[in-house]
């Protein structure tokens, strides 16, 4: 039995493998001195060679970075982050996803750098990488690498800035109010209150539309305000709401100086990083926090903390106080100091761990106060040519060896009692060699005159000669035998025609598999021919099928085949993203459009297999990174296909898109009507899968209705429960929250109710009832969800006279049982209380013909109340109040649910108008609540 490959055997592959031969053939190779090649590193994107071969030693080494990094959600200590994965600001300032690791115990330098007469140390390795900016002006493109050791006194340092956000972005009114009260507000009670002062102040209240507001001295108080006002925002809400907030916490507790400086203070340094850390996500400027000691109104000293923000990063209506922007409108905007300027560099007694990220993205990153560095203790990619293969093609040691072996004429002998062989075994090097020839002479066909409707089928799919050469495109005659008798002539056998699924056996003998067809040539990650995809392009009844692919052969396995992976693979890994498309014509469209990650399956579904293949292009050091998009039609079928992704491997859960484009086009005819701009287009609007799923499963239910909701959650739980990467569902429940308009706490504990419901309905009784219930369906009088609805008809159908003076508002949208609600009908049918008299209780029961009402109006005549004294008018008024509250709590939690899915840019007046109403709606519920405590 074959088993493992024998060590002498490995280390002969390695010893004949010239390494610059093999990585040669991926990467464009110069001489770098001494024997030793340089190229651009095929595992990053980079503009400078890093990646060197040593030829001698069979070797290479991707060179390719401690302190404060700026990061996505703030700034955080780089220890923090050893060990982990976090999003960073990348050389073009764009957020990047990048690893941090541990890069032992070493030597540190001290770096001391200056700006605005503010002082910054650094410290570093002698061969940490920083950029110098050369030449004049603010041109950021313009730099040097320098290590370390070589920065001189003078040198400017790189600096990178988000880019901006609120050029073209409008502040959201909740959020300016929810800004200015976290700022200048208090708790208060189970609500907020803002403090304004006047005169600088009232400018501010305009963004309380409809609140109320009272005198404290010489000061404004602004009432019935979200709890939430007072705590600090969701560093992911939207850009306009972060806007908002910044804009509304800076007019309560900002300044701008005389000159034009644009100043926030605080006595909490975090309330200051918090506040950078908002900026960070607007692309707005800021410099480091500095404090000072001061000396307080009791005599004690304290510390007070500034942070200054960038003034070319602001535009005027971002104040919202008047003399604000008058200052901030006349000052002299001179240029913005923005980078560091190195003093001094010496060598330190300090010996410690140091850390760094892995940055594939121009190999640099960006630290705490914007500078940009560099990686500089290396990639961690590195070995020999074996190893080279693996990583590049993304195969496992033994495949690699044996197809090095295969390459460069090595026999391989193996030892029993070890792995399988892979697929292929000893027939492989003769069926890819009998698919080689097979796909250069359907390559050759292409041009016959036999294969004109093949030809001009590409041309209306708007592929040329050029394109079908670079994928290998082909024909098969018609005529059936040509390909046999030409691979015979070549030396191949029957057998082996056979078994590479090239040539059928019948009575007559041979015959070609593919007849008629247009032909794709179907490689494995290694460039090798090993099966092929065929379409037909001719109306014969001889040709039935109309896609035909390679059956099973011993090295064709449809469900670990992607088409188009031999082009893609290197892109894939390098970019970190693969495109998974549905047809041949499709991943052309995509290659040729710039997508050059596209891959699809041939002839089945994507499977575990599949996601193998992928996922080894993906991984680093045994961690899956990148993203997978799937470009899946906007219709039933592609909805129940990015469902069965979904439930599939979900090594991709978190990391899986979805690329629909509205119009139902696929990437081929796509590119055919609208260019390659929007294929491109097309994959840059993905979506994450499981918002796609969520969002699909959510928009079939009424999210104005409560109960929609509560359906619409239900429903949603189901598919996040089922997400088995725990670490995730808290993540995709704050999603579903924000899709539905619900707290995400509540969304949280249904995921949790979800993951035991199917369990409790097992182990519950057969028939045995999911909710209380009474006799003949009506509803259980014990049921604390309708207990209020039903003591108010109990009142009003015993005692009409008491409850009478309170009823005026009531109506039937306070009632939310049916039953109640058509007893209520009843009452209205006959009158109101107004119209009770001696015989109510009778006239009540003659104005239904419903059964069931009836029923229900003779057991609420005669239920006790939960009284033991007379019932009075105020006793009445408690339930009434108490009843219209909840009704109100009701319209609130509808109205919330419909303003967190507003867009306060594009639909500014309609959520004006919704915030203003639920104020009202707010005091309103508060009046309730306080005449239910004191009804006189």
């Amino acid at each position: 039995m074959a088993g493992r490959i024998r060590d002498e055997d490995i280390a002969k592959v390695r010893e004949t493998a010239r390494i610059d031969d093999v990585i040669g053939s991926y990467v464009t190779l110069r001489s770098a001195g001494g024997g030793n090649m340089k190229g651009l590193c095929p595992f990053h994107d980079e503009k400078s060679p890093s990646f060197n071969v040593t030829p001698s030693r069979g070797m290479y080494h991707c060179l390719a970075g401690e302190t404060e990094v700026l990061t996505f959600d703030g700034v955080r200590p780089i220890r923090e982050l050893a060990g982990g994965t976090h999003k960073i600001l990348g050389a073009r300032a764009n957020w990047i996803e990048a690893p941090f690791k541990s890069y032992g115990v070493q030597p540190l330098m001290k770096i001391t750098l200056t700006r605005n007469r503010q002082v910054k140390e650094i410290f570093a390795t002698d061969e940490h990488r920083w950029f110098v900016r050369v030449g004049n002006g603010d041109d950021r493109t313009r730099r040097r690498e320098a290590l370390t050791k070589e920065l001189k006194r003078g040198d400017r340092l790189a600096y990178t800035y988000p880019r901006n956000g609120i050029r073209r972005t409008t502040p959201s009114p909740f959020g300016i109010a929810h800004g200015f009260t976290c700022g200048d507000g208090t708790l208060n009670g189970t609500g907020a209150m803002a403090l304004l002062c006047p005169p600088k102040d009232l400018a501010m209240l305009k963004w309380f539309p409809n609140s109320v507001t009272s005198a404290s001295g010489e000061n404004l108080l602004v009432h019935h305000l979200p709890r939430f006002f007072k705590a600090w925002p969701d560093l992911n809400e939207s850009r306009p709401y972060l806007y908002g907030w910044l804009a509304g916490y800076f007019a309560a507790d900002g300044c701008v100086a005389a000159d034009g400086t644009v100043i926030l203070n605080s006595a909490k340094r975090e309330n200051l990083e918090f506040v950078r850390a908002v900026c960070t996500r607007l692309g707005i400027g800021t410099y480091g926090i500095t404090s000072q000691n001061r000396r307080g109104i009791d005599g004690r000293m304290s510390d007070i903390f500034r942070v200054h923000l960038v003034n070319e990063d602001l535009t005027s209506e971002f104040f919202l106080i008047p003399t604000h922007q008058e200052r901030f409108d006349a000052a002299n905007k001179q240029f913005a100091r923005r980078g560091w300027v190195v003093q001094s560099v010496e060598r330190t007694d300090r010996i410690e761990e140091v850390f760094c990220a892995e940055v594939d993205d121009g190999h640099a990153f960006t630290l705490a106060d914007n500078i940009l560095t560099g990686n500089c203790f290396g990639c961690g990619v590195g070995g020999d040519v074996i190893k080279f293969v693996q990583e590049i093609d993304g195969t496992s040691f033994t495949e690699t060896v044996e197809r090095l072996a295969e390459k460069f004429g090595v026999e391989l002998h193996y030892e029993e009692g070890g792995p399988a062989r892979p697929s292929g075994g000893p027939q492989r090097p003769r069926l890819v060699e009998a698919h080689k020839l097979t796909a250069a002479w359907y390559a050759e066909q292409l041009a016959t005159p036999d294969a004109m409707t093949a030809r001009q089928f590409l041309d209306q799919r708007g592929f040329d000669k050029d394109a079908a050469e670079h994928f290998g495109v082909g024909f098969s005659p018609r005529g059936g035998e040509e390909l046999v008798k030409y691979l015979k002539q070549k030396g191949f056998t029957d057998a082996e025609l056979v078994s590479a699924g090239l040539a059928g056996d019948n009575n007559r003998g041979l015959y070609d598999k593919f007849r008629g067809r247009l032909m794709w040539p179907i490689r494995d990650s290694s460039a090798d021919v090993i099966g092929f995809g065929a379409r037909r392009i001719f109306e014969d009844d001889r040709i039935e099928a109309k896609y035909l692919n390679t059956a099973e052969t011993p090295i064709y396995k449809k469900s670990q085949v992607l088409y188009g992976i031999d082009l893609a693979r290197r892109e894939i890994a390098r970019g970190s993203q693969a495109v998974i498309v549905e047809g041949y014509t499709d991943v052309m469209a995509c290659h040729l459009s710039g997508v050059k990650t596209a891959v699809a399956t041939c002839g089945t579904a994507f499977g575990d297999d599949h996601a193998r293949v992928i996922r080894r292009l993906l991984q680093d050091h045994d961690e899956f990174r990148g993203e997978v998009i799937f470009t899946f039609d906007g219709d039933a079928a592609g909805q129940k296909a990015a469902l069965r992704a979904f439930e599939g491997d979900q090594n991709f859960a978190g990391q899986t898109y979805v690329a629909v484009e509205p119009s139902g086009l696929d990437p081929c005819d796509l590119r055919l009507q609208q260019g390659d701009a929007a294929v491109r287009e097309l994959v840059a609007r993905r979506v994450p899968l499981y918002r796609f799923v969520l969002a699909n499963v959510v928009e079939r239910y009424d999210l104005d209705r409560a109960d929609g909701r509560v359906d619409a959650l239900r429903e949603a739980a189901k598919l996040v429960r089922a997400i088995r990467d725990r670490s995730k569902v808290d993540a995709f429940a704050r999603e579903l929250a924000g899709m539905i308009g619900i707290d995400p706490v509540d969304v949280q504990r249904e995921v949790r109710r979800a993951a035991n419901r199917e369990q409790a309905a097992a182990a519950a009784a057969p028939g045995a009832p999911v909710a209380p219930s009474g006799p003949q369906g009506l509803p259980d009088p014990r049921d604390p969800r309708f207990l209020l609805e039903r003591e108010a008809l109990k009142l009003v159908v015993q005692h009409p006279a008491i409850v009478g003076p309170t009823l005026g508002e009531v109506s039937d949208e306070d009632f939310t049982h049916p039953a109640y609600k058509a007893v209520w009908a009843v009452v209205t049918l006959a009158g109101g209380v107004a119209a009770a008299d001696a015989m109510w209780a009778s006239r009540l029961q003659a104005n239904t013909a419903d059964e069931r009402v009836q029923s229900l109006l003779s057991a609420l005549s005669v239920e006790p109340l939960p009284t033991k004294q007379e019932p009075t008018a105020e006793y009445a008024a408690v339930y009434v109040h108490r009843l219209r509250e909840l009704t109100a709590l009701r319209r609130i939690a509808d109205l919330k649910s419909k303003l967190q899915r507003t867009n306060p840019v594009e639909e500014a007046t309609e959520y004006n108008r919704m915030f203003g109403e639920l104020v009202a709606l707010e005091q309103h519920r508060r009046t309730l609540r306080e005449l239910a405590m004191d009804p006189s």
